[in-house]
């Protein structure tokens, strides 16, 4: 079982325009559509409509409309219940793929509301499917108003110090503090999944366009996070595939362009594909391959549409080993980066 936290949800709502967006235009919609979401929630999602077994753990009131969504798409769930409405997202999509979104903050979430959820993700994942503990637990997305920027690392330490040996593996997607004081606490993630921008800044190697058109500075930058305690690292390169570097190998997978509709929600589609075949016993480059095609079919699809397994096409995908120098520049977790928007 993968459990996965969101600790900012929202409800996605996308509007397909028939055409260009015209600024300070009236423009009519082709298709309106909403979802639950947050990076930890489309993960789930899209592990459950692959036939996986997973866990979404939020905030948010028994009867706000995201526990409504997430009940509609049968996605098991465990919510802290909170005062406040969950926020809000809005998406417009073109029909060339050209996706804009408009993200709110989310409510507040005091101290208090903080560590009852990390003693519900830590529940979760000790209870897990049939009375075993959670494979993996996902930490995604960004952080609401008033929560601590090190919540992920507090809650990898409480889940890996109460659980002990039955503690899951940890995967996380995030960005700006809550990334950069995790890895600076010492929280050690098995699975860190950034794209390109984030693994620059995340370790000042590079810039976004430089690592995704030099693999061998990617494999690099990510052998550097490795050396200071990522067990692994997904980077999604945007046209360029994705990279998965381990302490044991490199390997880069590519596929044909698909017809985007929508990017919303396709990393966490590919993180959801990583661990579908690693939960499954895939080999590296095969979870590579399932990740690459989980992340294609979500962009073929509209809104944040989440695929099943039978709508990718992991045959389209192909893997190559990389082989580069030893000795990757070192990075130093010194401050926190610029927060930047995201689920």
């Amino acid at each position: 079982m993968v459990v996965t936290l969101t600790a900012n949800p929202s409800l996605d709502r996308t509007v397909e325009l028939p055409g260009t967006l015209v600024r300070g235009a009236v423009q009519r919609a082709a298709a309106i559509s909403q979802d639950p979401g947050g990076k930890g929630v489309n993960v789930s999602r899209a592990l459950t409509a692959s036939g996986a077994d997973s866990v979404a753990v939020l905030p948010g009131a028994d009867n706000d409309p995201v526990m409504a969504g997430l009940r509609g798409a049968g996605v098991r769930y465990a919510n802290l219940p909170i005062a406040s409405a969950v926020r809000s997202n809005i998406t417009l999509t073109e029909p060339d793929g050209t996706t804009t979104k408009i993200n709110v903050p989310g409510p507040l979430l005091a101290a208090s509301e903080q560590e009852s959820l990390i003693s519900l993700v830590v529940a979760t994942c000790a209870e897990g499917d049939g009375g075993s503990p959670a494979s993996w637990l996902v930490l995604a997305g960004s952080l609401p108003p008033g929560a601590s920027p090190d919540l992920y690392a507090l809650v990898s330490s409480a889940v890996r110090s109460r659980l002990g040996d039955a503690a899951p593996r940890i995967a996380i997607d995030s960005s700006g503090p809550p990334l950069l004081e995790a890895l600076m606490h010492g929280a050690g993630p098995d699975l860190l999944k950034p794209n390109a921008e984030e693994l620059a800044e995340v370790t000042g190697i590079g810039s976004e366009a430089e690592l995704e058109a030099d693999s061998a500075l990617a494999v690099a930058a990510a052998r550097s996070l490795i050396s200071r305690g990522v067990g692994a690292v997904l980077a999604t390169l945007g046209p360029k595939g994705a990279l998965l570097v381990t302490p044991e190998g490199a390997w880069q997978a590519t596929r044909p362009p698909v017809e985007a509709r929508s990017t919303v929600g396709a990393g966490d589609s590919s993180l959801a594909g990583y661990l579908l075949a690693n939960v499954g016993g895939a080999p590296p480059p095969d979870c590579l391959r399932q990740a690459v095609a989980h992340g294609a079919a979500a962009a073929s699809l509209p809104g944040t549409t989440v695929p099943t397994l039978a709508q990718t096409e992991p045959g389209a995908v192909t893997v190559r080993e990389i082989s580069v120098p030893a000795g990757a520049p070192g990075v130093e977790f010194t401050q926190a980066a610029p927060t930047k928007e995201e689920d």
